[in-house]
C-alpha cells in the first residue's frame, strides 16, 4: 500500500553577504516576537488569571510594529514572525497536555537559529528558491532531487552553531512499500558493539565522538583561554569547537541512517528493546559512550521507516531478562555482570552475551507479534542494587517460544 507523507528535504546553501544579513535580521527578529509573546501571556495569567491565545499575541504584534523601539519588526516578512507565535501555541499546547514543560524564552547565543516561511512568502521555480525580501534566489547545493512535481509548503531556513546555513523544504511524498520478506531479526544494542542481530552479525560501534576527542579537547582549550565577552577571537574559537561537533554529528547520522535503512529492506519484522536512554546516562562511568551510541536516534529510525516501508517493528519491555535468559532451556541466570560477555548455562548450552539476547529479544517479540500483548515480567518489589545499564528482572514471561 503505497504511503503519502509529509517529508522535510534539507540541503545546505550559501548565501550573499545581502542574503546573509536579512536572514540575520529575520532570526533577531523571529526570536524577539517569540520571548515578547511569551512574557505577554505569562504576565497574563500570573497576575490575571487569563489565558492568552495565538489570535491575541497576532493582535500584539501589529502594536509592537508601531511603537517607536519595534518599529524594525516591520522591516523584514512578517510571515516568520506569525510563524513563531504558531509555534509558542503549540509549546503551549504541549505543557497544557503534559507533553512538556513550560515553553521557555530564546537565547541569543544559545537557541537555534531558524526561520519558517509558508508558501506566501516565498517562491518556488525551475529549481530556484526566492525568500521574501530577497532580489536573488539562495545558492542551494541540490545534493538530491525532490519529488517529481513536488511544490514546497513550508520552507524553514536555518544556521547551526558551525556557521552553516541549511534550507528545510517540506513536500508531499509518495512512498512505495519495500518488496515482502519473510526475515525476522532481533537487535541488541550495545556500546563495544553498536548492535547485535539475532542472525549472530555484530556490527562495532564506530565511537565518533571518541575517533575525534583529541581535536575536540584541543579546540575546546583553545576556547577556554579566550577571554570572555563577544570578542571575534572568542566568536571563531567558538565556532571552531562547534565545528568539531558538526562533524561528529553528521558521520553518526549518516551511519545510522545506512544501518537502519538496511536493516528494514532486508526484514520483515524488527524487534528492539525499549531502553530508557535518560536512565542509562545517569551512569556517569558509560554516560559519554552511550551518549556517543545515539540508541534512541537508532529507534526513532527504525519507527519511522518501519511505518514508511509497510514492516513491523516490535517494541520489547525493557525489563525483560534478554541476556540472562538461556536461548535453548529458558533458565535464567541469577547474575550476569556486564565484564562476563560468555556464560555456560546448567544444560550445557555455551551463550555469547549479546548474540544470546538478540535471540531471546527476537522470540519475545514474535510471541507478541503473533499473541498480541505485551513481554511484561513480574517485578520484584525493591530494585535496589540493579544495574542502570542493564535493567533486567529476575523471572521472565513463561510461555515465550525458544528459537
Amino acid at each position: 500500500m503505497i504511503t503519502h507523507v509529509k517529508r522535510a528535504f534539507k540541503y545546505r546553501f550559501y548565501p550573499t553577504d545581502a542574503q546573509a544579513a536579512e536572514l540575520s535580521r529575520t532570526f533577531g527578529c523571529v526570536r524577539k516576537v517569540y520571548n515578547l509573546a511569551l512574557q505577554a501571556r505569562t504576565t497574563a495569567w500570573y497576575q490575571r488569571q487569563e489565558r492568552v491565545n495565538y489570535n491575541a499575541t497576532s493582535a500584539m504584534l501589529t502594536a509592537w510594529k508601531k511603537t517607536g523601539e519595534l518599529t524594525y519588526l516591520a522591516e523584514v516578512s512578517s510571515v516568520p514572525l506569525q510563524q513563531c507565535l504558531r509555534h509558542l501555541q503549540g509549546a503551549f499546547t504541549s505543557f497544557f497536555e503534559g507533553r512538556a514543560k513550560y515553553p521557555r524564552f530564546k537565547s541569543r547565543k544559545k537557541s537555534r537559529r531558524s526561520a519558517e516561511y509558508t508558501s506566501s512568502a516565498f517562491r518556488y521555480r525551475d529549481g530556484q528558491l526566492t525568500l521574501a525580501k530577497m532580489r536573488e534566489p539562495l545558492n542551494i547545493v541540490w545534493s538530491r532531487p525532490l519529488p517529481e512535481g513536488a511544490a514546497p509548503s513550508t520552507v524553514t531556513v536555518s544556521q547551526d552553531a558551525a556557521g552553516r546555513w541549511f534550507v528545510s523544504l517540506l513536500c508531499d511524498a509518495t512512498i512505495t512499500p519495500a518488496p515482502a520478506t519473510t526475515a525476522a531479526v532481533g537487535i541488541d544494542a550495545g556500546i563495544t558493539s553498536l548492535v547485535t542481530l539475532s542472525t549472530g552479525e555484530k556490527i562495532t560501534n564506530p565511537r565518533h565522538e571518541r575517533r575525534d576527542r583529541a581535536r575536540l579537547e584541543k579546540a575546546q582549550r583553545e576556547l577556554s583561554r579566550k577571554a570572555k565577552g563577544d570578542g571575534a577571537n572568542r566568536a571563531k574559537a567558538r565556532r571552531k569547537v562547534a565545528r568539531v561537533h558538526a562533524r561528529i554529528a553528521d558521520r553518526r547520522r549518516d551511519f545510522l541512517h545506512k544501518l537502519t535503512t538496511r536493516l528494514v529492506r532486508e526484514n520483515q519484522t524488527v524487534v528492539i528493546e525499549d531502553l530508557t536512554v535518560r536512565n542509562l546516562v545517569k551512569n556517569h562511568t558509560l554516560a559519554r559512550a552511550v551518549s556517543d551510541a545515539a540508541w534512541r536516534d537508532l529507534r526513532t529510525m527504525l519507527e519511522y521507516k518501519c511505518a514508511w516501508y509497510g514492516r513491523e517493528l516490535v517494541v520489547v519491555d525493557r525489563w525483560f531478562p534478554s541476556s540472562k535468559l538461556c536461548g535453548a532451556c529458558g533458565t535464567i541466570r541469577a547474575k550476569l555482570p556486564l565484564n562476563v560477555r560468555e556464560w555456560t548455562c546448567e544444560c550445557g548450552a555455551v551463550h555469547d552475551r549479546d548474540v544470546n539476547a538478540a535471540g531471546n529479544i527476537l522470540a519475545a517479540g514474535l510471541a507478541v507479534s503473533a499473541c498480541g500483548g505485551g513481554v511484561r515480567p513480574q517485578r520484584e518489589s525493591s530494585r535496589t542494587g540493579q544495574s542502570s545499564v542493564k535493567q533486567e528482572p529476575q523471572r521472565a514471561t513463561a510461555g515465550i517460544p525458544r528459537l
